[in-house]
């Protein structure tokens, strides 16, 4: 350790204590875990109900977000005895210097959800051109120093995408240049591809996972032919269309603060409104609406779009144009006659008078899951949900005609039924959990690597790790998950 020591709260977990950081690890390197981790850019502790689960001790902890820094202790660290509280820092810029040992502790498993702003298709994409795109180079800097057995790290889709084909060679390189066998193509995986006995919740959230095993810089640099760790894909069989958002909710009338939930009267409204059009288009075409987005302000005859003016916009944006002109003429008697039904429709908000149908051959759009976006209202079949984000767009449940609560998002994220978010304000429950690492998701890429790479790793690691039960996510979901679970899909196995 050099002089800067990393954080250490005390007893409470809420008072910091400089001075304790030595006689701490000293005691914790005598505990008898199978492995120890570190948990870096931890948000509220994803991988670390992975790695408790596979039988890890957590040594390190770093958040910056003291909200989130807050649950995380509030959850994981608080419930612990003394000896076992891992040391938490809030800035790990500041435990990595240049030069000299790193302020980490020695560890088996170093585990980073590092900041995704930077690759993310909802920021500026200016990937490691953006300071928080630096922070790779933080945890290269540990790897470099500690060397772990095992590196995973977890991002956004779109760091490996066309966008940031350099940034993602230069960490492929960069974690090889160190000792890591890592592929050179991304494994990209979603919590819904897995059935609910290897831990999968209803929730498409697609996430690039990178995981890399220390060989030791000459076999990594000479062993780049490596097989990415698991396929986008469904495992053992299972049925993405057999999910059940219901399976994460909770009922009603066990939720005190219910009311705010529930839509207002303007939402109402709004899903009224677009709900009629629905049965119109049922009851008279016999069909569902089209899947392109429904601009109503652009219901106009084909004949009256100018040609100069489509040539002038976008190809996206002309192409719905010209596709709404030709619905509003294939349609004009319903559409008419929705309008003067619904004399309201008008005074929406411009977003509002938007609509996307993705529900398939769903009968109502009461019955469907919906998300009111900048870009209009968007509904989709009550199967599983759109991944989470930290930003407002929460899922509404139509037949319960109220929005996801927090907690129902956590557990969507695949953490427990018990897990506390202490009545913190909803705003930052959703961004938590919205930045958050998806449990079984992460279990599974994790056990599928350990396995793999077994010879490669410390017996301890292996052994854990495999012994560990085929689920993480506990009681996340309710028992009707299991109930209707496939009984034909194979779920013995893990191949992916």
């Amino acid at each position: 350790m050099n002089n800067f020591l990393p954080l250490l709260f005390n007893e409470s977990a809420r008072e910091l204590d400089l001075t304790a950081a030595p006689t701490k690890l000293s005691t914790m390197a005598k505990e008898s875990a199978a492995f120890r981790y570190a948990d870096l850019f931890a948000g509220i502790g994803g991988f670390h109900a992975v790695l408790d689960h596979a039988g890890g001790q957590c040594v390190y902890v770093s958040e910056i977000d003291r909200e989130a820094r807050e649950t995380y202790l509030r959850n994981w660290v608080e419930p612990l005895p003394e000896a076992r509280r891992p040391v938490i820092n809030t800035d790990i810029t500041m435990a990595t210097p240049d030069e000299g040992p790193v302020d980490v502790p020695p560890h088996d498993v170093l585990a980073a959800g590092f900041p995704c702003q930077p690759f993310s298709k909802s920021g500026h994409q200016r990937g490691m051109e953006e300071a928080r795109g630096t922070l790779f180079w933080n945890i290269a800097r540990i790897l470099e120093d500690r060397r772990p057995s095992v590196v995973l790290l977890e991002n956004v889709r779109n760091i490996a995408g066309p966008r940031h084909t350099h940034e993602w060679d230069v960490i492929i390189q960069t974690l090889r240049e160190i000792g890591y066998r890592v592929s050179s193509t991304p494994s990209v995986f979603s919590p819904h591809f897995l059935p609910p006995s290897l831990g999968g919740t209803p929730q498409v959230r697609d996430r690039v996972f990178i995981l890399g095993t220390f060989v030791g810089r000459e076999r990594a640099l000479a062993e780049t032919n490596v097989p990415p760790t698991v396929l986008r894909a469904p495992v053992a069989g299972w049925n993405v269309h057999d999910w059940d958002v219901e399976w994460v909710l909770d009922d009603d009338s066990s939720i005190p603060d219910l009311p705010k939930y529930r839509l207002t009267a303007d939402e109402t409204a709004w899903v009224n409104a677009w709900d009629d059009l629905v049965q119109r288009m049922w009851s008279a075409r016999g069909f569902r609406l089209p899947g392109f987005p429904l601009w109503a302000d652009a219901w106009i005859p084909e004949r009256g779009l100018d040609p100069l003016e489509l040539d002038a916009l976008p190809r996206w944006k002309s192409q719905i144009l010209v596709k709404n002109a030709r619905f509003f003429d294939e349609h004009r008697e319903v559409i008419r006659d929705w309008k003067r039904a619904n004399p309201s429709f008008s005074t929406f908000p411009e977003s509002r008078r938007k609509f996307e149908w993705q529900a398939q051959d769903t009968g109502s759009l009461w019955d469907t899951v919906m998300h009111f976006r900048p870009s209009g209202i968007r509904a989709k079949a009550p199967t599983y949900l759109p991944a989470l984000v930290a930003i407002t767009q929460t899922s509404i449940i139509g037949n319960r005609r109220r929005r996801l609560t927090p907690h129902e998002a956590a557990r969507l994220q695949g953490f427990s039924r018990t897990f506390s978010l202490a009545g913190q304000r909803d705003s930052a429950s959703y961004k938590q959990v919205g930045n958050g690492v998806a449990v079984g998701a992460a279990w599974h890429v994790f056990r599928r690597h350990v396995e793999r790479d077994a010879s490669d790793l410390p017996p301890r690691l292996v052994r854990a790790v495999l012994a560990a039960p085929l689920s993480p996510t506990g009681d996340a979901l309710d028992e009707a998950a299991s109930a209707r679970e496939s009984k034909s899909a194979g779920l013995g196995s893990l191949a992916s």
